[in-house]
């Protein structure tokens, strides 16, 4: 694998980027402190723009780490984050990866986060040389298994009883991955 870390990755409508402090405010207005997008996630949400900031500067901190990667989703003609896509889990060995994403409630049902996740896993595959890529997601959280269908992970399995949701209830997760196209 040739780590590279989190360069700046194009598309049509989107630029994934890296964060830079001043995107605080735009990560807590449109994600970070919204109970519906953090429902299914592990973290949030943040209860100021300060854990946002905070969350921010950590990820600058790590920026010059060639195996680290977190990328702010950010439209073109709004300049400004959207959303965020990461590498949440790396194996050396077996050359793979599990990646996590989330985006704000306005840009749901609008293709931008299967846009950026396709966009990510190219850059993955053939620039980082992965060789396989999975990501998992709340079996209740439907919308994320439709992003890893329409960027064509198939679904592996579901892990039971991975952890506990913030309302105090038991969650599964399904697991999805894409190997890199050989032919």
């Amino acid at each position: 694998m040739q780590h590279k870390g989190t360069n700046t990755v194009e598309t049509l409508r989107l630029v994934l980027r890296r964060f830079r402090i001043e995107d605080a405010k735009a990560m807590y207005q449109n994600w970070a402190s919204d109970m519906e997008v953090c429902k299914y996630l592990s973290w949030g949400p943040h209860p100021n723009e300060a854990a946002s900031r905070a969350r921010i500067k950590y990820w600058i901190s790590r920026y010059g780490e060639m195996n680290f990667y977190q990328w702010a989703i950010v439209l073109k003609d709004q300049n400004m984050p959207i959303g965020s896509i990461s590498v949440e889990i790396s194996n050396e060995r077996t050359a793979s990866c599990e990646i996590g994403y989330c985006i704000g409630r306005d840009y749901w049902n609008r293709g931008i986060m299967t846009e950026a996740v396709r966009a990510i896993m190219h850059y993955l595959f053939y620039d980082i040389e992965y060789i396989m890529i999975q990501a998992k997601h709340d079996v209740l959280n439907v919308a994320s298994g439709k992003v890893m269908k329409k960027v064509g992970m198939m679904y592996v399995k579901n892990e039971v009883n991975v952890g506990i949701r913030r309302d105090g209830t038991h969650y599964d997760v399904a697991v999805y991955q894409k190997y890199i196209d050989t032919d």
